[in-house]
Parts: structure tokens; C-alpha cells; sequence
């Protein structure tokens, strides 16, 4: 049997494709760029006749629809209105076969009214669950948010996806193993394991869904801050449709003179690491590290954002430009060639921003001459916090400006430095001009025992009775 879990950089974001038997393969969750679909299933010789969508997805755009118009297939929902377009349309407890593999569609609202997960049994294992592909219902010792439907019925959906895998999922046997739609980094969990592989019976061991009271893991669900990038709202709409196909253009390569003149008609962003970023960057940049642009770039930017990228080295330009599709931006007019360097080199004006690091900005703050802003989510900061410090998440840093003299010092953390990076980046779009990245962020000060403040932790909902 062919199998293949593929990752999605940056964003925490998992597709899989397998081969059914007979030829015959499924893909689960497509992403917008196909292609290494196409390439695996070619490779092994197999036809993609199926492609299962476990919720509309709110983090990126599907790639459902391009798929099936190069391959033919069927794609494979739920009945509820909010799937859009599908040729298939399974209830709760009807099944699909595929080759000589069984799928068995499983009804689980709580994430979004109309989530879906899919049980699939293989022939060598007859009626034993062989795996169930999650959607955003379970992840690796998490489960899914509950906000994003109705940031009011927080609490009622909790409860209603702590009901879905109890009655649905837990009942297919310890042996099931468990294929979620997200890993570690998405942002629709918040504490998900940095493992990729589990099974229903280490979930009953681990994961708080199966070790509390449905009370209590409602009341943990709303005490569960977690950020909600702008341009999710665009993805529930496009993948209605089943995501839209990705523009067929090149990118340009614009020289610094013509990049200089360009860059005026939308926003830049400079995908170099922080530290480089600091030495020498183009005005009015954001600077977005290359891996971070899926998960950062939607918070800057929108559908209609025109984009000029700035990259470290030319072989990034493709990940770069991968990424922003991803998550629906495809207006990216031209990258710089040569990058930094060849601007520099045409007497083009440069910025630089300043760094600073663990002790130095400790030392600096005990004699009152500087102000260290934090950045990170609230759920970072609920577990530790530099004593003193201020806190504005960096996804709301442009709408909440810190009502500071545009004069003072500023020291800007994260947990290493990058969103940090992007937060200085903003500060100084606004005017401030003192503004440092503490380089290392908490990881650093932390390894040099500076003080830090362990605010007090509601009562573990894992001492909770189950119901």
C-alpha cells in the first residue's frame, strides 16, 4: 500500500495520498499547488480517483479543484451546506470504497458545523480500522480550535467536539492510527505535538480531550487565545469553490532602479533572516523570514496586495512565491535581482535596524532606558513574561501602535527573534526610530537565568472527573 503524508512549510498544514488498491489512489486535503501530487501518483502508478475534503479549511487555499480537473476526480465531502461544490456528498456513517480499500465518512462538527473525517479500512485488515484522516477534530495531543465559526458559541462548540470524538472517533479502536489536517506551527491548535505520528490509543494516554470532563475541556477551550489572521475569512470563501487554480505567469526580476520605482504601487517584503534584515534593508519594508511568510504574510497583506519580494538568495524565490499562493496571494510584481547587495551597490538608500541581545537589554532595562515590547501570542506570554514588559501580539501590532514617544527606546521580542523581526519592521513603518530586535528573544534570556515572571496557572482541567 502507497502512503505519503505531505507537509506544508510553515504553515503546519498536512495532505496525504493513498493508494487503495488496484490502482487506485485518494488525496485528502489537496493543497493549491498540485503538482507533487500528480508526480507521486505518476511516479507510482497510480490514478487519482478520489479527493476527500474534511472541512472548508480556513488557513489555506485548496487545491481540490485543480486537482480533479487534471485528473478527473471525484471530490468527496460532507452533506452540509458550507463543503460548496463536491461530486460526492457522503452522511454520517455511509461509505466510499476506492481499489479494494473501505472509507467510512464520520460526521464531526465542534471545529467548524461542517467538520468530516474519513476511516478508512484496508482489505489485509478487514473490519479493523486501519487509519482516520481528523481534518482540524483531533490532532496530536490537541484538537481543534473552537472560535473560528462563531467566536460567541466558543463554549457550545467545545462541547459539541468533545461529543464528536467521544461517540464517533473513540470508538474505532486503540490500533487506529490518526492522520490529522495540521501539525506543530498551524494556527488552528494550540499546544499540537511536534510528532506526526500517533494512533487513537496513545491519544486516550495523552491528549486532554480524553483525560478531562466535558466541562473541563470546554471551560479549557475558552480560556484558548489564539490568533486569527485576516485573511482566513478569504479562504472559507475561495474554497467554497474547492480553491481556485494558481496563475500560470512567471515572476519578473526587476533591476534595483526598476524595483525602486515599482515598489511605490504595493508593500515589499524583505524575506532574509532578522539579523541580516538589520544590517541594511530597503525603507518602509516588512521582513518576513522565508519560512514565516505563510503563516505572517496574510496578517500585511491581502488578495489584492501588490508584492515585491526581497530573498536572501535567488533558489528562495520559488518557496517564496509558493507560500504567499498558499494562502491565496498571488500579486507578487516582481522580485529584486541581485537582492541587497545590488541595490546597495546602485547608491539606492538603505535603512538599519538595531539588535541587541539578552544581557545587554537586562542590563538596559534595570537602569529604566528602554522599554522591551513583547510579541508574542497570549498564550506564550500566559506561560512567562519579562517582568515589566509590555505585550501587543505582532498580528495586531499595526492596528495597536503602542502609545509610546516615537523617540523612545524599544526593545522588541519572540520567543528566537523572528516575529520580532517583523514587528520592528512595523514599528518603523510608524515612525519609531530606537527600535531593536532582541536577537535570541526568550530562548536567550532564559538560558542566562534572567528574571522571568511564571504567572499562575488555572487549575489543570486534566484533574477534572470525566463524565
Amino acid at each position: 500500500m502507497f502512503f505519503k503524508r505531505l507537509k506544508a512549510s510553515g504553515l503546519g498544514q498536512n495532505s496525504y495520498i493513498l493508494g487503495c488498491g488496484e490502482g487506485i489512489a485518494v488525496v485528502i486535503d489537496p493543497r493549491r499547488d498540485v503538482e507533487e501530487y500528480l508526480e507521486l501518483a505518476q511516479n507510482n502508478g497510480l490514478s487519482i480517483a478520489y479527493i476527500f475534503e474534511t472541512h472548508r479549511q480556513e488557513d489555506f487555499e485548496f487545491g481540490s479543484r485543480a486537482l480533479a480537473d487534471a485528473t478527473g476526480a471525484h471530490i468527496v465531502t460532507g452533506k452540509h451546506e458550507l463543503f460548496g461544490q463536491s461530486d460526492i456528498k457522503l452522511e454520517n456513517g455511509q461509505e466510499l470504497k476506492a481499489g479494494t480499500t473501505r472509507f467510512v465518512a464520520l460526521e464531526t462538527p465542534g471545529h467548524t458545523p461542517e467538520s468530516m473525517a474519513y476511516a478508512a479500512y484496508t482489505k489485509d485488515i478487514g473490519a479493523t480500522c486501519w487509519g482516520i484522516f481528523t481534518g482540524d477534530t483531533l490532532f496530536v495531543s490537541d484538537t481543534g480550535r473552537t472560535d473560528l465559526s462563531d467566536p460567541a458559541k466558543t463554549r457550545e462548540n467545545a462541547g459539541i467536539l468533545y461529543d464528536s470524538i467521544h461517540e464517533r472517533i473513540a470508538l474505532l479502536g486503540d490500533q487506529t492510527l490518526i492522520f490529522p489536517a495540521h501539525g506543530a506551527g498551524s494556527a488552528c491548535g494550540g499546544s499540537i505535538s511536534d510528532r506526526d505520528d500517533s494512533t487513537l490509543g496513545i491519544e486516550k494516554e495523552t491528549n486532554l480531550v480524553f483525560k478531562t470532563s466535558r466541562e473541563a475541556f470546554m471551560d479549557h477551550k475558552v480560556a484558548e487565545k489564539l490568533p486569527c489572521p485576516p485573511y482566513f475569512s478569504q479562504m472559507e470563501k475561495v474554497n467554497l469553490q474547492g480553491g481556485r487554480p494558481r496563475p500560470r505567469s512567471g515572476v519578473r526580476m526587476l533591476q534595483p532602479r526598476e524595483f525602486h520605482e515599482r515598489m511605490k504601487e504595493g508593500i515589499v517584503i524583505d524575506c532574509r533572516p532578522p539579523d541580516a534584515f538589520a544590517g541594511a534593508y530597503i525603507p518602509l519594508s516588512y521582513n518576513v523570514w522565508l519560512q514565516g511568510l505563510p503563516a505572517f504574510a496574510g496578517w500585511i497583506a491581502d488578495e489584492n496586495t501588490p508584492i515585491f519580494l526581497v530573498v536572501e538568495e535567488p533558489r528562495h524565490i520559488h518557496e517564496a512565491v509558493t507560500s504567499l499562493a498558499r494562502i491565496g496571494l498571488d500579486r507578487v510584481e516582481g522580485v529584486l535581482a541581485g537582492g541587497i547587495e545590488a541595490w546597495r551597490n546602485q547608491g539606492l538608500a538603505f535603512d538599519r535596524l538595531g539588535t541587541t541581545n539578552a544581557q545587554e537589554c537586562a542590563e538596559r532595562m534595570q537602569k529604566d532606558r528602554i522599554s522591551v515590547l513583547d510579541v508574542r501570542d497570549d498564550h506564550e506570554r500566559e506561560q512567562k513574561r519579562i517582568p515589566g514588559s509590555l505585550h501587543i501580539y505582532v498580528g495586531d501590532l499595526e492596528e495597536k501602535i503602542p502609545p509610546l514617544p516615537k523617540e523612545d527606546e524599544l526593545v522588541v521580542h519572540c520567543s528566537v527573534g523572528h516575529r520580532a523581526g517583523l514587528a520592528a519592521s512595523i514599528l518603523r513603518r510608524s515612525g519609531f526610530m530606537n527600535v531593536s530586535n532582541l536577537l535570541g528573544g526568550l530562548k536567550a534570556w532564559e538560558a542566562l537565568h534572567l528574571p522571568l515572571e511564571k504567572p499562575a496557572k488555572p487549575t489543570d482541567p486534566n484533574n477534572g472527573s470525566k463524565s
